[in-house]
């Protein structure tokens, strides 16, 4: 009867420890899911851009090289330095597809530059005013009190949007990047920020 017992115990412990071994060790990744997931946000880089955002295919052509009607309907911001950078036309970067007002003017952008890639991801965006003033810029709707970064009707109400200019610094985050002070608040530090302070519209 002991001998049963003593066996039991035994298969009961290999049992045990077969299934602690095999948590201890999780399964490993296919390689497709590896190729799949995005690029490690500790390598993106956050930096600010002033210049104008014009169209691919006239700024091309104005500097001697042949494009054709293709590259008219791309987006770049041609810097201060005169370096073409490609926006990609997401959530924040499309409004500068679509709004006319944004464009051939100039802008300081915050965006993130990923490691190997050219095109750059518009976070935020400011404008200059006709008193040389940076202006926070986005989209308002005036019945549900929400900010938007594309011209579409409001997704609560939807109404119509309006253009939205506000007198808000650079985020904090941005200090370490440009080597300034920025003078904001940590809560700034967020890519978007949809609390209303002072504003103006157009």
């Amino acid at each position: 009867m002991r001998f049963w017992v003593l066996l039991l115990l035994s298969v009961v412990l290999a049992v045990s420890g077969f299934e602690i071994r095999g948590e201890d060790q999780p399964a490993q990744p296919s390689s497709e899911a590896v190729e799949d997931q995005p690029a490690d946000e500790a390598d993106a880089r956050k930096e600010l851009l002033t210049g104008q955002v014009k169209f691919l295919g006239p700024a091309l052509r104005n500097r001697g090289i042949k494009a054709y009607e293709e590259m008219d309907k791309q987006v770049v911001l041609i810097t201060d330095e005169g370096e073409l950078v490609p926006l990609v036309a997401d959530w924040r970067g499309r409004a500068f597809y679509q709004d006319e007002r944004l464009r051939d003017r100039k802008v300081p952008l915050v965006v993130r530059r990923s490691p190997g890639i050219s095109y750059r991801q518009v976070l935020i965006v400011y404008t200059i005013d006709k008193n040389g003033q940076r202006m926070y810029t986005d989209y308002w709707c005036d019945i549900c009190s929400i900010p938007m970064y594309e011209i579409k009707d409001c997704e609560c109400c939807q109404g119509p949007i309006r253009l939205r200019f506000q007198d808000r610094p650079l985020p904090s985050y941005l200090a370490k990047e440009i080597g300034t002070d920025t003078n904001t608040n940590p809560e700034d530090a967020q890519d978007e920020e949809d609390s209303p302070s002072k504003d103006k519209s157009r």
